[in-house]
Parts: structure tokens; C-alpha cells; sequence
């Protein structure tokens, strides 16, 4: 039996991983499906002082709760600030981590980093046009999805607490790479603001060549849009069970 914990993107929360949790669950495992404060279920908690230190606390907590060790750490999108920082501070507790069409900050880089300045712009404006500081979700569509997983999505996103997007994170690249890697790559299609990551994954010189070293990495690439566990849910669960 493997300890699984998986970490929803923006706008998102745990109920983007149900499909997940069924097979991963009916195949024997533990699972633990975060979701993050001020957001999902935990909308109503939403609030300025929310940083990004409060949701690596929160999937900390999670993990010393759960009492899970040799977890599989699976973290979707902004969530890869998120996985990075645990593999940094508690590698310990770690056995794999999974960034699924994730960001893969480098050292001092917030989550905003590799996006365009319209992008960085149109969120900050909307967040400070908001009494919450929080920026409203995008439409589902940008993520490949259509029918009614799309409109499924529409009805579950929520803002995003804004204090999260220009947070930086320091860490020790080679503490991370220290944990056994895996990226999903989703490219059908591909999401324009995880596009200045893809580069990365294939570069010898990322994280001065620690990326490629370390645990070990491979790239796993799914026919799908940036919500696989929700476009190709049975595809993700075989990754995630190869990592276990």
C-alpha cells in the first residue's frame, strides 16, 4: 500500500481529483486530497493574509495528520511551487514527486515568473480591484476541456488568493532533485502559461544541472489538456501508480 496526497492548481480544489481518488483508492492505496485555504470547500476562509506559506503549511499539516510516510506527492499546476517547497524542507517524508503540467520554479522565482507581463498585469489589477485580494478563474475551455466536464469545472472554480502569485520561493535545488521526479506533460493542448516550463525539463544546465540528476527524472507526456485528471483521469492514475 502506497500513501498517495494530491495538490490541486488555482481556482481549484480537492473535489478536481474525485476520478483520481477512485482508482488510486480501489486499487488499495491511501489518498489524501488537499485543498488548499480559500479555496474549493474552503472558500469562505479566502482572505488577503493568505500567502503561499499558508498552502505549504497546509499540504505540510496534511502530510503530519495523515501520518504518511514515503509519500507520493502529486501537485498540479501552482501547485508546483508548493511540491518544490515540501521536497525542500521535509524530503524525508517524500518518496516521488509528480509536478502534473506543473510550474518548476528556479531559486527565487514566484509563481508569476514565467508569465507574460499581460498575464502578470491582468491579475494583479483584478486583484487589487477586489476587496479579498483574490483573481477570478479562467474559463475551463483554456484547459482543453469541452461539454460537461467544462461546465462541471465553471461551477467548482473559485478566486484565487492573490498574495500566492509574486511570492518567491528559495530552495536547494539539489535537497529536491534529491526526490525521484516525474513531469506529466500535457500538451493536447498545451497551456500557454506552462509553456516557459516545458524548456526546462530536457535542460542540462536547470537548476545547475541538479534537475537531471538526483533521484532521477523522466517526463511522461498525456494526449490531453492541463486538467488530466480530469480530460484522461485513468491515464493519470497509471503514472501516478508507476511512481509508487
Amino acid at each position: 500500500m502506497a500513501n498517495f496526497v494530491l495538490v490541486h492548481g488555482a481556482w481549484h480544489g480537492g473535489w478536481v481529483w474525485r476520478h483520481v481518488v477512485e482508482g488510486l483508492a480501489g486499487a488499495g492505496h491511501r489518498v489524501h486530497a488537499v485543498t488548499l485555504t480559500g479555496l474549493g470547500e474552503r472558500a469562505h476562509l479566502m482572505s488577503p493574509a493568505i500567502t503561499l506559506e499558508t498552502h505549504i503549511t497546509d499540504v505540510v499539516n496534511a502530510i503530519e495528520m495523515e501520518e504518511m510516510d514515503q509519500v507520493v506527492l502529486a501537485v498540479h499546476s501552482y501547485a508546483g511551487m508548493i511540491g518544490t517547497a515540501i521536497a525542500d524542507r521535509r524530503p524525508g517524508r517524500l518518496r516521488h514527486l509528480v509536478y502534473v503540467d506543473a510550474v518548476v520554479p528556479k531559486p527565487g522565482e514566484s509563481w508569476s515568473s514565467t508569465h507574460t507581463s499581460a498575464t502578470r498585469e491582468a491579475r494583479l489589477m483584478a486583484a487589487q480591484a477586489s476587496p479579498d485580494y483574490s483573481f477570478p478563474p479562467p474559463d475551463p475551455a483554456v484547459y482543453g476541456l469541452t461539454a460537461r466536464n467544462c461546465e462541471w469545472v465553471a461551477r467548482h472554480q473559485t478566486p484565487h488568493p492573490g498574495h500566492t502569485y509574486q511570492a518567491t520561493l528559495d530552495f536547494d535545488p539539489r535537497r529536491v532533485a534529491a526526490t525521484p521526479r516525474t513531469f506529466v506533460n500535457c500538451t493536447q493542448p498545451a497551456l500557454a502559461t506552462i509553456d516557459a516550463i516545458r524548456p526546462r525539463l530536457a535542460d542540462s544546465r536547470f537548476w545547475d544541472g541538479a534537475w537531471l540528476s538526483g533521484g532521477g527524472v523522466r517526463v511522461v507526456e498525456l494526449k490531453t489538456g492541463h486538467d488530466a485528471m480530469i480530460s484522461a483521469p485513468d491515464e493519470l492514475t497509471r503514472v501516478l501508480l508507476d511512481c509508487a
